[in-house]
């Protein structure tokens, strides 16, 4: 097994190779990855990383389908906002014409 590692924590397995600015980038992308996340059906803390995009609640069994290493992009979450503001606006509009 790989020593203990004080800075670069999961990235020591790469020793010196490849650059410090690279394994920071990898650092960040591995620790995410590896992370887990709320389930926003359970609302446990037991979603983890099944494969490229596909995320698997540990507690109640739910696949979700996220981004390559967070459950939720900062794309999705942009998406998300701009649909509910339009369905608030959308659902206003409709009760004064009525």
């Amino acid at each position: 097994m790989g020593t203990h590692t004080k800075k670069v924590g999961i990235c020591g397995k790469y020793g010196t190779r490849y650059g410090a600015t690279l394994r920071k980038v990898i650092k960040k992308m591995e620790v995410t990855q590896h992370a887990r996340y709320n389930c926003a059906f359970c609302g446990k803390n037991s979603v983890k990383r099944q494969a490229t995009g596909i995320w698997k609640c540990l507690r109640c069994k739910k696949v979700l389908a996220g981004g390559a290493y967070v459950l939720s992009t900062s794309a999705a979450v942009t998406v998300k906002t701009a649909i509910a503001r339009l369905r608030k606006t959308s659902k206003g509009e409709v009760s004064t014409t009525v």
